[in-house]
């Protein structure tokens, strides 16, 4: 019984990161292929995800790599204010201190990483 609840519990917390990404990646104006690629799942796993069919595991990559994806979202939704039209021009617009557009570097772990610590020194001044 303890097993199935536990699992039951696993289940659903995949299911609310898998929501919460997915929302983050909307707001962003994020595409499922690019989203798939930040986070290490095709495109059609993605699709899936947003049908509800897939779930992420914890201990898993993906799971992993979407918690830093809503948490970059999270940083630079509260620098921005809320304004999406902001937070999406900056993920495409050049950056010197992350040597590109964000919205390229973050389809690599380190890329990702970095961008968070970049948003965070910006947040931290706010």
């Amino acid at each position: 019984m303890r097993d199935a609840a536990h699992r039951n519990t696993l289940a659903v917390e995949g299911a609310v990161v898998a929501k919460a990404v997915l929302r983050a990646a909307d707001h962003l104006g994020v595409s499922a292929r690019t989203l798939g690629s930040v986070i290490g799942l095709s495109e059609p796993t993605v699709s899936r995800m947003k049908r509800g069919t897939f779930s992420l595991d914890r201990g898993t990559k993906p799971f992993e790599l979407a918690l830093l994806f809503v948490r970059l979202f999270r940083s630079l939704d509260a620098i921005v204010g809320g304004d999406e039209t902001v937070a999406r021009a900056w993920l495409r617009q050049e950056n010197s201190a992350l040597g590109g557009r964000p919205i390229e570097s973050i389809q690599t772990v380190s890329g990702l990483t970095h961008a968070i610590a970049y948003l965070d020194t910006r947040r931290a001044v706010v």
